[in-house]
C-alpha cells in the first residue's frame, strides 16, 4: 500500500456571497475530488488547536502528527530547516518577507501594506534584499540586533539573531492587515520588537531609492519597497517520522516551511524545477516527482500546493476557483490515473490544512472538510467535497490524529472515521 498526503493550502473557506452563498469548494469544478470523495471516508478536523494562530505552520505539523503546542516555537525555524539554515540553540529566527507598502511623504506608521509578497521572487528578489544588507547604514542597525539576513529565492528570506530577547513579542502577519496601516500593528511586547520595528523603518527608506523598484514601477510592476519581520522562534526538533509511522517518504512543495517541516522529519524535501507556489505552477511536475518517489521505494508522499492560500491572500477569488480546479484536473486525477495503471493499490488523505477566508484574506483556525479514499474498497460517503458536506461526517477534535487514521486499516474498518 502507498500514501499519498495532499494538502490545498487555505483552499477552505466560508460562504461567499458573490458566489451566491457557497463556498469556492463547492463552486470549484472538481470532479476527480468529488468522484473520491463520494467512495471516501469524509469529515471535518480541528486541524489548529484552538490556543494557537491559524497558519500553516500550526496546521501542517498538526497533520503530520506533531502537536503544536508541544513543537511549535515560531514559523522561521521551519522554514529556515526548509532552506537549509540551520538556527542554532540560543539564536533567534525571524521571516523576512519582501512586501509592497504604501509610497508617498507620509510618516512610517501611516503606510498600508499593499502586498504581503510584492510579487517578487527569485533572482530579483535575492539581488534586492543583497543590495540593502549591502547598505552601510542599514548594515549598522542589523549589527545593533545581533542579525543577519539569509536571502533565499523568493519574497521569504531568513533573519537569523544570534542573541535577543522574543519574551513577550508580537508581530503580526502582513497577509493579515493588507490595506490596513501598519502603525496600528506596530511590533510590540519587548525592546526587541521596537529595534525590529525601527529597521523596518529604515529598510523602507532605502530599498525606496532602489534602482531596481524604479525598473519595477516602470514596467508596472509592484515594488519591493519594505520587509516585514515576523513568525519569531527558537530551534525546533520534530520527532522522527520513520520511528513514529515506520514509513520512509517525501515532502514535495514550493513553500520553505512545508519542506522544513518535512527535514525536521526526517522526510525527503523534493524541490520541482517550475513549483512557484503561484496559480501557475508545475502540477506536472509534482505529480511525476510523487509518482517517482513511490516507484523508487517511499511508502507515503505529500504533495502540498500553495496556490488557493496565495490567491485569497491575493484577493484574487477567480484565481482561488482556477487553483482548487488544477488541483482537481492537473493533480488528483493524473495521480491516480498513473497508480491505477500501476496497478500500485494507495490511500490518499486529502484536506485544507485550515481556512483562508475571501472575506478578510486571512486564515481561519476552524474545523476543515477531509478525506480518506482507499482504492482497495469501496466506502460510502456519496459526498462531494465541501465544508458542509465534512461537517455531516465525524469530527476529529485534533489534527495529530489524521496520520494514524491514514495508516491504520483496522481503525478505517472499525468506523474510526
Amino acid at each position: 500500500m502507498k500514501y499519498i498526503l495532499i494538502i490545498g493550502d487555505g483552499m477552505a473557506d466560508n460562504p461567499v456571497d458573490i458566489l451566491g452563498g457557497k463556498t469556492p469548494l463547492e463552486v470549484a469544478r472538481k470532479p476527480h475530488i468529488d468522484a473520491i470523495c463520494a467512495k471516501s471516508k469524509l469529515g471535518s478536523v480541528l486541524t489548529v488547536p484552538i490556543n494557537q494562530p491559524p497558519g500553516s505552520d500550526t496546521a501542517i505539523l498538526s497533520i503530520f502528527g506533531c502537536d503544536p503546542n508541544q513543537y511549535f516555537t515560531g514559523r522561521s525555524p521551519l522554514e529556515a530547516a526548509g532552506c537549509g539554515i540551520s538556527v542554532e540553540p540560543g539564536s533567534i529566527s525571524f521571516r523576512c518577507n519582501m512586501i509592497t507598502l504604501e509610497s508617498g511623504d507620509m510618516p512610517f506608521e501611516q503606510k498600508r501594506i499593499l502586498s504581503h509578497n510584492a510579487g517578487i521572487d527569485g533572482e530579483d528578489s535575492i539581488a534586492m534584499i543583497t543590495a540593502l544588507c549591502e547598505d552601510t547604514e542599514f548594515q549598522r542597525a542589523m549589527e545593533a540586533l545581533h542579525m543577519r539576513i539569509e536571502p533565499t529565492p523568493s519574497f521569504r528570506h531568513i533573519a537569523i539573531a544570534s542573541q535577543g530577547d522574543i519574551a513577550g513579542f508580537v508581530a503580526t502577519p502582513p497577509h493579515n492587515i493588507l490595506g490596513s496601516l501598519i502603525g496600528q500593528y506596530r511590533h510590540h511586547g519587548n525592546e526587541t520588537a521596537n529595534q525590529i520595528w525601527e529597521l523596518m523603518r529604515l529598510a523602507n527608506q532605502k530599498l525606496e531609492q532602489l534602482p531596481q523598484n524604479l525598473a519595477r514601477r516602470q514596467a508596472g510592476k509592484l515594488p519591493a519597497n519594505g520587509i516585514w519581520i515576523w513568525a519569531e522562534g527558537t530551534a525546533v526538533q520534530l520527532p522522527s517520522f520513520y520511528k513514529t509511522y515506520h514509513k520512509k517518504g517525501s515532502v514535495i512543495s514550493a513553500v520553505p516551511l512545508v519542506h522544513g517541516i518535512g527535514a525536521l522529519l526526517g522526510l525527503k524535501p523534493i524541490h520541482v524545477e517550475g513549483a512557484t507556489g503561484e496559480t501557475e505552477t508545475n502540477y506536472e511536475g509534482k505529480v511525476q516527482a510523487a509518482f517517482d518517489c513511490l516507484c523508487d521505494g517511499d511508502d507515503f508522499v505529500c504533495i502540498h500546493i500553495e496556490a488557493p492560500d496565495e490567491a485569497t491572500h491575493n484577493g484574487n477569488l477567480e484565481e482561488k476557483l482556477l487553483s482548487i480546479s488544477y488541483l482537481d484536473s492537473r493533480v488528483v486525477g493524473p495521480l491516480s490515473e498513473m497508480l491505477e495503471k500501476a496497478k500500485m493499490p494507495y490511500r490518499i488523505l486529502l484536506l485544507s490544512d485550515h481556512k483562508t477566508l475571501t472575506a478578510t484574506r486571512g486564515h481561519d483556525g476552524d474545523p476543515v472538510p477531509f478525506l480518506i479514499y482507499d482504492s482497495t474498497q469501496e466506502w460510502d460517503s456519496g459526498l462531494s467535497y465541501t465544508e458542509k458536506n465534512g461537517e455531516l461526517g465525524p469530527y476529529v477534535p485534533e489534527g495529530t490524529a489524521l496520520m494514524d487514521m491514514l495508516f491504520s486499516q483496522s481503525e478505517l474498518q472499525s468506523g474510526g472515521v
